[in-house]
């Protein structure tokens, strides 16, 4: 037979859908009964204390657990927002000295090792500076003129026993940011800004002789040299070469970003030439020396 003719024969005389041919559902849950005044449970609590599954220890009753109860440490607040200093090493930088990429008569400061392309400061991920690391430092042995946003005991002493220097400076986001490329910073035609002061919490870092902060009083940076010589056991080396000497004595102002030039001037990359402010406001705000009538008609010829 054609189960397709049997089909239509079998639907044609079966009856009609309506609500009164609708039967309940037969394994849909049926409800509790009372009994007694309280609802019967169906199934028996099989609970933690019943199999007795004890909680852990320190476990406390309630809807939110312990661990979301514990205060959150006030260490990590704005932490993405806080100075970052990438790490440098003494053995990168004996690296560049024997390898010339860094030219060690002249002084070092993060303009230096930004060009060398051996070190990536990025402002956007608030990098301010240098942190000089103690990374090699038992084959250290150049004699350098550096400054650094950032250095322990070890290293300055390292630095120190080889006749050189080393101060730690604090540079703002908009100084960085020139000296992370001054290339980019100087064709953009906009003057060399000034340096601001450190912030409340780092001023007494830059301002300490032992950390041969920038702010710090010569007299007390020498006297911290002679004894940090006699705690790691070395003797201050006397320098004989006059260009030497010259080089250790080459130091930036509070407000100065680059060697050689100060606050205020605009680098002509084109013409290879460095402008000054004429204006006796910008001058006062820049801290350069007033210029005389006769002054600024030779400067404008």
């Amino acid at each position: 037979m054609d189960p397709v003719r049997t089909s239509i024969k079998a639907l044609k005389w079966l009856p009609r859908f309506s609500d009164k041919n609708l039967l309940r559902n037969p394994f849909a849950p049926k409800k509790d009964a009372y009994r007694g005044g309280y609802l019967r449970r169906r199934w028996p609590n099989h609970s933690n204390e019943e199999r007795q599954r004890w909680h852990p220890i320190g476990f406390e009753q309630g809807k939110c657990p312990w661990y979301l109860r514990v205060p959150v440490e006030k260490y990590y607040e704005h932490f993405d927002a806080r100075r970052q200093y990438p790490p440098f090493s003494l053995q990168q930088l004996q690296l560049l000295h024997d390898t010339n990429v860094i030219d060690t008569n002249k002084p070092i400061d993060l303009a230096t090792l930004c060009n060398a392309n051996h070190f990536e400061c990025i402002v956007a991920d608030n990098h301010y500076g240098v942190h000089l690391t103690m990374d090699g430092i038992d084959n250290f042995y150049a004699c350098v003129n550096i400054e650094v946003q950032h250095a322990k005991e070890p290293v300055i002493a390292a630095i120190e026993r080889n006749g050189g220097r080393i101060t730690t400076a604090y540079y703002d986001i908009n100084c960085v940011a020139a000296l992370a490329n001054p290339y980019k910073y100087f064709k953009s035609g906009e003057p060399i800004p000034k340096r601001r002061l450190p912030p409340p919490n780092a001023i007494d870092y830059y301002t300490d002789a032992k950390n041969r902060g920038y702010l710090a009083d010569p007299n007390e940076v020498e006297e911290e040299r002679k004894k940090l010589a006699q705690k790691y056991g070395y003797e201050l080396p006397e320098i004989n070469d006059e260009a030497k000497r010259n080089l250790m004595r080459i130091q930036k102002d509070s407000t100065q970003v680059f060697f050689g030039l100060h606050a205020g001037h605009v680098v002509n990359l084109k013409d290879k030439e460095i402008l000054e402010p004429l204006d006796p406001e910008l001058r006062d705000y820049y801290g350069l020396p007033r210029l005389e009538e006769h002054d600024q008609k030779e400067i404008a010829c």
